[in-house]
Protein backbone atom coordinates (compact mmCIF):
# COMPACT_ATOMS: atom_id res chain seq x y z
CA UNK A 1 0.00 0.00 0.00
CA UNK A 2 1.37 3.56 -1.02
CA UNK A 3 1.50 5.56 1.87
CA UNK A 4 -0.27 9.15 0.89
CA UNK A 5 2.41 12.17 2.65
CA UNK A 6 0.58 13.78 5.57
CA UNK A 7 -0.35 17.68 4.77
CA UNK A 8 1.68 20.04 6.49
CA UNK A 9 -1.74 21.40 7.78
CA UNK A 10 -2.67 18.01 9.36
CA UNK A 11 0.98 17.80 10.85
CA UNK A 12 -0.10 21.17 12.51
CA UNK A 13 -3.25 20.69 13.49
CA UNK A 14 -1.98 17.47 15.41
CA UNK A 15 0.69 19.37 17.41
CA UNK A 16 -2.23 22.24 18.14
CA UNK A 17 -3.78 19.43 19.46
CA UNK A 18 -1.77 17.84 21.81
CA UNK A 19 -0.81 21.12 23.05
CA UNK A 20 -4.49 21.48 23.58
CA UNK A 21 -4.47 18.17 25.43
CA UNK A 22 -1.77 18.85 27.57
CA UNK A 23 -3.14 22.15 28.57
CA UNK A 24 -6.49 20.37 29.61
CA UNK A 25 -4.71 17.95 31.41
CA UNK A 26 -3.00 20.82 33.45
CA UNK A 27 -6.59 22.77 33.87
CA UNK A 28 -8.24 19.54 35.13
CA UNK A 29 -5.30 19.30 37.88
CA UNK A 30 -5.75 22.63 38.77
CA UNK A 31 -9.63 21.84 39.58
CA UNK A 32 -8.73 19.99 42.68
CA UNK A 33 -7.89 22.47 45.59
CA UNK A 34 -4.65 22.06 46.74
CA UNK A 35 -4.72 21.11 50.23
CA UNK A 36 -6.70 18.07 48.66
CA UNK A 37 -3.63 17.53 46.23
CA UNK A 38 -1.32 17.93 49.29
CA UNK A 39 -3.28 15.41 51.42
CA UNK A 40 -3.66 12.92 48.36
CA UNK A 41 0.40 13.22 48.51
CA UNK A 42 1.07 12.88 52.14
CA UNK A 43 -1.35 10.05 52.33
CA UNK A 44 -0.06 8.07 49.23
CA UNK A 45 3.23 8.53 50.74
CA UNK A 46 2.37 6.98 54.04
CA UNK A 47 0.56 3.74 52.49
CA UNK A 48 3.27 3.37 49.83
CA UNK A 49 6.46 3.69 53.14
CA UNK A 50 4.31 1.29 55.23
CA UNK A 51 4.10 -1.14 52.13
CA UNK A 52 7.73 -0.79 51.03
CA UNK A 53 8.47 -1.91 54.71
CA UNK A 54 6.36 -4.93 54.77
CA UNK A 55 8.02 -5.70 51.73
CA UNK A 56 4.39 -5.80 50.03
CA UNK A 57 3.24 -3.74 46.41
CA UNK A 58 1.87 -0.61 47.10
CA UNK A 59 1.16 -0.11 43.51
CA UNK A 60 -0.88 -1.86 42.62
CA UNK A 61 -1.83 -3.20 45.67
CA UNK A 62 -4.02 -6.07 46.21
CA UNK A 63 -7.31 -6.12 48.43
CA UNK A 64 -6.28 -7.54 51.27
CA UNK A 65 -2.80 -5.04 51.50
CA UNK A 66 -5.27 -2.43 51.30
CA UNK A 67 -6.94 -4.11 54.76
CA UNK A 68 -3.72 -4.93 56.46
CA UNK A 69 -2.88 -1.40 56.55
CA UNK A 70 -6.40 -0.41 57.36
CA UNK A 71 -5.88 -2.90 60.51
CA UNK A 72 -2.31 -1.66 61.78
CA UNK A 73 -3.47 1.87 61.73
CA UNK A 74 -6.65 1.52 63.74
CA UNK A 75 -5.64 2.53 66.70
CA UNK A 76 -3.12 5.12 65.73
CA UNK A 77 -5.52 6.98 63.31
CA UNK A 78 -8.89 8.20 63.66
CA UNK A 79 -11.68 7.08 61.43
CA UNK A 80 -11.75 10.38 59.31
CA UNK A 81 -7.90 9.77 58.81
CA UNK A 82 -8.31 6.07 57.32
CA UNK A 83 -10.95 6.97 54.88
CA UNK A 84 -9.38 9.98 53.28
CA UNK A 85 -6.52 7.62 53.22
CA UNK A 86 -8.29 5.36 51.99
CA UNK A 87 -9.93 7.69 49.13
CA UNK A 88 -5.74 9.03 48.64
CA UNK A 89 -4.93 5.36 47.85
CA UNK A 90 -7.87 5.30 45.62
CA UNK A 91 -6.57 8.09 43.30
CA UNK A 92 -3.43 7.21 43.68
CA UNK A 93 -4.57 3.87 41.62
CA UNK A 94 -6.90 5.37 39.53
CA UNK A 95 -4.25 8.01 38.30
CA UNK A 96 -1.60 4.87 37.62
CA UNK A 97 -4.44 3.89 35.35
CA UNK A 98 -5.32 0.63 37.72
CA UNK A 99 -8.95 -0.25 38.53
CA UNK A 100 -9.18 0.01 42.42
CA UNK A 101 -12.62 -1.15 44.70
CA UNK A 102 -13.16 0.12 47.46
CA UNK A 103 -16.21 -2.44 48.19
CA UNK A 104 -13.99 -5.32 47.82
CA UNK A 105 -14.68 -7.01 51.02
CA UNK A 106 -11.05 -7.67 51.98
CA UNK A 107 -11.65 -3.49 52.48
CA UNK A 108 -14.90 -2.92 53.00
CA UNK A 109 -15.45 -5.25 55.62
CA UNK A 110 -12.23 -4.17 58.18
CA UNK A 111 -13.37 -0.26 57.24
CA UNK A 112 -16.65 -1.66 58.52
CA UNK A 113 -15.29 -3.21 61.89
CA UNK A 114 -13.00 -0.50 62.62
CA UNK A 115 -16.19 2.15 62.71
CA UNK A 116 -18.17 -0.35 64.89
CA UNK A 117 -15.37 -0.75 67.47
CA UNK A 118 -15.21 3.04 67.15
CA UNK A 119 -18.58 4.06 67.27
CA UNK A 120 -20.30 4.89 63.98
CA UNK A 121 -20.69 8.27 64.59
CA UNK A 122 -18.07 11.13 63.61
CA UNK A 123 -17.11 12.59 66.21
CA UNK A 124 -16.58 16.37 65.44
CA UNK A 125 -14.32 18.86 66.66
CA UNK A 126 -14.92 20.64 69.90
CA UNK A 127 -15.83 24.57 69.31
CA UNK A 128 -13.52 26.82 70.33
CA UNK A 129 -16.15 29.12 71.85
CA UNK A 130 -15.48 32.89 72.53
CA UNK A 131 -15.57 31.74 76.25
CA UNK A 132 -13.03 28.96 75.90
CA UNK A 133 -10.82 31.32 73.20
CA UNK A 134 -10.48 33.92 76.29
CA UNK A 135 -9.30 31.15 78.45
CA UNK A 136 -6.58 30.37 75.95
CA UNK A 137 -5.37 33.58 75.56
CA UNK A 138 -4.59 34.44 78.63
CA UNK A 139 -1.97 32.10 78.38
CA UNK A 140 0.32 34.08 75.83
CA UNK A 141 3.47 35.40 76.64
CA UNK A 142 5.02 38.25 74.76
CA UNK A 143 7.37 36.43 72.12
CA UNK A 144 6.81 36.27 68.37
CA UNK A 145 4.85 33.14 68.30
CA UNK A 146 2.65 34.31 70.97
CA UNK A 147 1.50 37.34 68.75
CA UNK A 148 1.01 35.21 65.96
CA UNK A 149 -0.75 32.63 67.54
CA UNK A 150 -3.24 35.34 68.96
CA UNK A 151 -4.28 36.89 65.90
CA UNK A 152 -4.42 33.83 63.89
CA UNK A 153 -7.08 32.39 66.20
CA UNK A 154 -8.82 35.84 66.83
CA UNK A 155 -8.62 36.63 62.70
CA UNK A 156 -9.73 32.70 62.58
CA UNK A 157 -12.26 33.14 64.86
CA UNK A 158 -13.55 36.06 64.04
CA UNK A 159 -14.11 35.49 60.16
CA UNK A 160 -15.06 32.17 60.55
CA UNK A 161 -12.34 30.82 58.51
CA UNK A 162 -11.36 27.42 57.26
CA UNK A 163 -7.69 26.63 58.00
CA UNK A 164 -6.87 26.42 54.28
CA UNK A 165 -8.73 29.48 54.13
CA UNK A 166 -6.30 30.86 56.69
CA UNK A 167 -2.97 29.31 55.42
CA UNK A 168 -3.93 30.77 52.17
CA UNK A 169 -4.55 34.60 53.28
CA UNK A 170 -1.52 37.02 52.00
CA UNK A 171 -0.99 40.73 53.48
CA UNK A 172 -2.84 42.18 50.85
CA UNK A 173 -6.06 39.89 51.40
CA UNK A 174 -6.28 41.98 54.60
CA UNK A 175 -6.81 45.29 54.21
CA UNK A 176 -6.64 47.07 57.91
CA UNK A 177 -9.18 50.00 58.22
CA UNK A 178 -9.97 52.15 61.25
CA UNK A 179 -13.47 50.22 61.29
CA UNK A 180 -11.77 46.72 61.36
CA UNK A 181 -10.23 44.26 58.87
CA UNK A 182 -11.38 43.44 55.04
CA UNK A 183 -11.06 40.25 54.55
CA UNK A 184 -10.81 38.78 50.83
CA UNK A 185 -10.70 35.12 50.38
CA UNK A 186 -9.77 34.04 46.77
CA UNK A 187 -10.64 30.39 46.92
CA UNK A 188 -12.21 28.43 49.62
CA UNK A 189 -13.96 24.86 49.61
CA UNK A 190 -17.21 26.13 48.62
CA UNK A 191 -15.84 28.63 46.04
CA UNK A 192 -13.07 26.05 43.23
CA UNK A 193 -14.18 28.51 40.93
CA UNK A 194 -12.58 31.89 42.59
CA UNK A 195 -15.06 33.98 42.70
CA UNK A 196 -13.87 35.28 45.80
CA UNK A 197 -15.46 36.58 48.63
CA UNK A 198 -15.45 39.75 51.00
CA UNK A 199 -15.32 39.30 55.31
CA UNK A 200 -15.43 42.00 57.68
CA UNK A 201 -14.44 41.81 61.19
CA UNK A 202 -14.58 44.91 63.33
CA UNK A 203 -13.15 46.42 65.69
CA UNK A 204 -13.76 46.58 69.49
CA UNK A 205 -12.33 48.03 72.36
CA UNK A 206 -11.70 44.49 73.73
CA UNK A 207 -8.24 42.89 74.58
CA UNK A 208 -9.60 40.52 71.99
CA UNK A 209 -9.58 42.77 69.38
CA UNK A 210 -8.75 40.86 66.29
CA UNK A 211 -7.82 43.84 64.04
CA UNK A 212 -5.47 45.12 66.60
CA UNK A 213 -4.03 41.52 67.16
CA UNK A 214 -3.40 41.39 63.55
CA UNK A 215 -1.79 44.55 63.32
CA UNK A 216 0.23 43.86 66.10
CA UNK A 217 1.60 40.65 64.80
CA UNK A 218 2.45 42.57 61.37
CA UNK A 219 4.45 44.95 63.36
CA UNK A 220 6.18 42.12 65.18
CA UNK A 221 7.09 40.03 62.98
CA UNK A 222 7.92 42.93 60.39
CA UNK A 223 5.65 41.61 57.45
CA UNK A 224 4.91 44.18 54.99
CA UNK A 225 3.90 41.43 51.88
CA UNK A 226 3.27 37.70 50.79
CA UNK A 227 1.64 35.31 53.56
CA UNK A 228 -0.08 36.65 56.04
CA UNK A 229 0.41 34.00 58.54
CA UNK A 230 4.06 32.18 58.91
CA UNK A 231 5.98 29.78 60.93
CA UNK A 232 8.22 31.19 64.10
CA UNK A 233 10.94 28.60 65.41
CA UNK A 234 12.19 28.60 68.52
CA UNK A 235 14.04 31.08 68.03
CA UNK A 236 11.90 33.86 66.89
CA UNK A 237 13.15 33.45 63.61
CA UNK A 238 10.13 34.12 61.12
CA UNK A 239 9.82 31.17 58.42
CA UNK A 240 7.38 30.49 55.59
CA UNK A 241 3.64 30.19 54.79
CA UNK A 242 1.98 27.90 57.57
CA UNK A 243 0.52 24.31 56.53
CA UNK A 244 -2.93 23.42 57.45
CA UNK A 245 -1.35 20.65 59.46
CA UNK A 246 0.28 24.15 61.52
CA UNK A 247 -3.31 25.40 62.07
CA UNK A 248 -4.39 22.33 63.61
CA UNK A 249 -1.07 22.19 65.74
CA UNK A 250 -0.98 25.45 66.97
CA UNK A 251 -4.76 25.02 68.40
CA UNK A 252 -4.44 21.98 70.15
CA UNK A 253 -0.83 22.99 71.52
CA UNK A 254 -2.75 26.40 72.93
CA UNK A 255 -5.89 24.72 73.99
CA UNK A 256 -3.06 21.91 76.30
CA UNK A 257 -1.70 25.02 77.39
CA UNK A 258 -5.04 26.80 78.68
CA UNK A 259 -5.74 22.92 80.26
CA UNK A 260 -8.31 21.93 77.69
CA UNK A 261 -8.02 18.79 76.10
CA UNK A 262 -5.90 19.06 72.97
CA UNK A 263 -7.27 15.65 71.31
CA UNK A 264 -10.65 17.01 71.04
CA UNK A 265 -9.84 20.29 68.99
CA UNK A 266 -8.33 20.75 65.68
CA UNK A 267 -8.31 23.57 63.21
CA UNK A 268 -11.99 23.17 62.76
CA UNK A 269 -12.31 24.50 66.29
CA UNK A 270 -12.20 27.98 65.35
CA UNK A 271 -15.33 28.21 63.07
CA UNK A 272 -17.11 26.37 64.56
CA UNK A 273 -16.53 27.98 67.68
CA UNK A 274 -17.88 31.31 65.64
CA UNK A 275 -20.81 29.42 64.77
CA UNK A 276 -21.67 28.17 68.55
CA UNK A 277 -20.83 31.52 69.95
CA UNK A 278 -23.01 33.32 67.35
CA UNK A 279 -25.90 31.31 68.19
CA UNK A 280 -25.26 31.66 71.84
CA UNK A 281 -25.37 35.43 71.29
CA UNK A 282 -29.19 35.00 70.12
CA UNK A 283 -28.11 36.02 66.40
CA UNK A 284 -29.90 34.55 63.50
CA UNK A 285 -29.02 31.80 61.03
CA UNK A 286 -29.22 33.67 57.67
CA UNK A 287 -26.74 36.45 59.31
CA UNK A 288 -24.24 33.44 60.82
CA UNK A 289 -24.38 31.71 57.72
CA UNK A 290 -23.16 35.05 55.81
CA UNK A 291 -19.76 34.71 57.78
CA UNK A 292 -19.68 31.22 57.79
CA UNK A 293 -20.54 30.91 53.88
CA UNK A 294 -22.57 27.53 54.53
CA UNK A 295 -23.43 26.02 51.11
CA UNK A 296 -25.95 24.11 53.49
CA UNK A 297 -27.94 25.46 56.30
CA UNK A 298 -28.37 21.76 57.18
CA UNK A 299 -24.67 21.84 58.31
CA UNK A 300 -24.68 25.29 60.24
CA UNK A 301 -27.75 24.11 62.33
CA UNK A 302 -25.42 21.50 64.05
CA UNK A 303 -23.57 24.22 65.16
CA UNK A 304 -26.72 26.40 66.23
CA UNK A 305 -28.50 23.75 68.71
CA UNK A 306 -25.12 23.06 70.13
CA UNK A 307 -24.87 26.89 71.07
CA UNK A 308 -28.15 27.08 72.07
CA UNK A 309 -28.47 23.29 73.85
CA UNK A 310 -29.54 25.05 77.44
CA UNK A 311 -31.76 27.40 76.18
CA UNK A 312 -34.69 25.08 76.18
CA UNK A 313 -33.38 22.61 78.77
CA UNK A 314 -36.21 22.04 81.37
CA UNK A 315 -34.35 21.35 84.30
CA UNK A 316 -35.72 24.35 86.29
CA UNK A 317 -39.06 24.00 85.08
CA UNK A 318 -39.66 20.83 86.66
CA UNK A 319 -38.44 21.54 89.98
CA UNK A 320 -35.18 20.35 90.25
Amino acid sequence: MTNLPVPADATVLALDLAVLADHAAALAENARAANTRRAYRSDWRHFSAWADAQGLNGLPAAPPVIGMYLAAHETTLSVATLTRRLSSIAVAHRMAGHSFDSRHPAIADVMRGIRRARGSAPRAAEALTVARLRQVLEEFGDRLADHRDRALLLVGTAAALRRSELVALNVADIAVTPEGLRITIRRSKTDQEGEGAVLAVGRTRRATCPAAAYERWLVEAGIREGAAFRAVDRHGRLGGRLSGNAIALIVQRRAAAAGLDPGMYSGHSMRAGFATSAARAGIGEIAIARQTRHASLNVLRRYVREGRLFDEALTQEIGL
